[in-house]
């Protein structure tokens, strides 16, 4: 991680070294972790900001079961409904499973959308990439998250970046490809702010703002070693296109780690501890806590990846199997992770007047099988699943699309994944189609020409 901590003093307003600026700006050439490259370039006025609408990106990482959550079908074969209930909720004609009543408590103020679907390998990779980009890879060429064109698109708020990722990048999921969470040929000066740190750890602080006391002798000596190799790399770097890049960005950068105000919004000590059991005191309940301090401070786009990966831990992945889990399992502890922490940011962006102004969306990067599996899980399936959209311009209490009576494919209104991204774009403001500088300069649109927003939403 960045720390701009070299052992002799660093000169800023008053002349600060071209050496030392490839220091810190050389990490990433590297292929090391600079959570976030931390700051967008500013591309215009700060737009007013009663009037902007953000967005807080819930993934929710390994996939919920649509029958089991937010599309029960209790009419089904045993196998396929599963075991639980649908439950009434605050919304007329709105229903969700029994293992969300916290969410459904909030239903007037999100619509959920049961015809998502893709045409693809039912890997969770590509899932991740259609729903952070609208778009499957190919080609080599790795599009923008959704996060990194509002970036480009509108810059930064003063000294906080555009774009910040809780807690940890997507590892390892079984594909090895790109997860689609980062800037692409958007170029590193929009990638996102990463956390790189579990919020819910007892001596969690915030590691890319803390000042150089905090760097312990022996990450002290390899940093060291690190600036070493940077020293062979400066020369041809210095000359570089990614050196003006990071030129541009490095003063941001440095505003940013020195900033009270940045330091403050990362800050979950400010919290009570009402407050935080309110939301669990989970790695996903205090990112969704943390998510909103950075709204509230001024971030237009926060990423919550729920998991890191889908191996050797409870998630959405239900299997069956080891290292996976089953539904009843699933249904003790990652429902009610999500159930609390979702249902605490509802209640405090609706209580502070936020909501108005913050799109919140939910969603995995595909669906199950609707046959229960020998081994009591589910199955990947990209063929159908349901996600829930509200807050800013969306409608709330509404049902976008129909499964049909297994929840396997779409029976009404299919919706793809590039027409939820269409959908964000035109809510916050960014028109859909945008062209983005591409590969070697060609102009790509933000989604592309013949996708639509999902106007049933707006």
């Amino acid at each position: 991680m960045l720390r701009l901590d070299a052992p002799r003093p660093v000169r800023f307003c008053d002349g600060m070294s071209r050496r030392d600026f490839l220091y810190a700006g050389a990490i990433p050439a590297l292929g090391l972790t600079l959570p976030g490259l931390f700051a967008s370039k500013a591309r215009a006025a700060e737009a007013k900001k009663d009037t902007d609408v953000n967005c807080i990106f819930l993934f929710l990482v390994g996939a919920p079961s649509q029958l089991d959550t937010f599309d029960p079908k209790p009419d089904a074969p045993a196998e396929v409904r599963g075991p639980f209930k649908p439950i009434p909720s605050k919304a007329d004609g709105v229903k969700l499973s029994e293992i969300l009543p916290k969410a459904s408590e909030h239903a007037k103020s999100f619509s959920v959308v049961r015809s998502v679907y893709y045409a693809g390998t039912a890997v969770h990779d590509v899932g991740h990439q259609v729903m952070q980009t609208g778009r499957i890879f190919t080609g080599g060429i790795e599009h923008p998250s959704a996060g990194s064109v509002v970036s480009f698109a509108k810059g930064g708020r003063g000294e906080l970046p555009a774009h910040v990722l809780l807690p940890r990048p997507i590892g390892r999921t079984g594909g090895n490809l790109p997860h689609g969470h980062a800037a692409g040929y958007l170029g590193k000066s929009h990638d996102p702010f990463v956390l790189n740190a579990d919020p819910s750890a007892k001596d969690f602080k915030v590691p890319d703002l803390l000042p150089p006391e905090y760097i312990s002798p022996s990450r002290a000596e390899r940093r060291q070693k690190l600036r070493d190799a940077v020293d062979g790399a400066v020369a041809t770097f210095e000359g570089s296109a990614a050196a003006k890049q990071l030129d541009d960005n490095f003063a941001m950068a440095y505003k940013l780690m020195s900033s009270p105000k940045a330091r403050e919004a990362f800050d979950l000590s400010k919290e009570s501890e009402k407050t935080k059991e309110k939301y669990g005191k989970t790695r996903f309940g205090m990112s969704c806590l943390m998510a909103r301090r950075l709204i509230e401070a001024g971030v237009r786009f926060v990423t919550v990846n729920m998991f890191e990966t889908v191996f050797d831990e409870v998630t959405w992945d239900i299997h069956g199997s080891r290292p996976f889990t089953d539904i009843d399992e699933m249904s003790k502890q990652v429902a009610p992770n999500f159930d609390k922490a979702f249902a605490a940011l509802m209640d405090d962006l609706t209580q502070s007047g936020l909501l108005k102004t913050t799109m919140v969306v939910a969603t995995g990067e595909f669906g199950r099988t609707p046959k229960i599996n020998p081994a009591g899980g589910r199955d990947h399936h990209p063929g159908c699943w349901s996600m829930l959209i509200g807050g800013g311009p969306i409608k709330g209490g509404t049902v976008v699309g129909e499964s049909d009576e297994h929840a396997f494919a779409p029976k009404t209104r299919p919706v793809a994944p590039a027409e939820v991204t269409a959908t964000i774009y035109e809510a916050l403001g960014i028109d859909p189609h945008k062209e983005l500088p591409g590969p070697q300069g060609r102009p790509i649109p933000a989604v592309d020409y013949a996708v639509k927003p999902i106007k049933e939403l707006l």
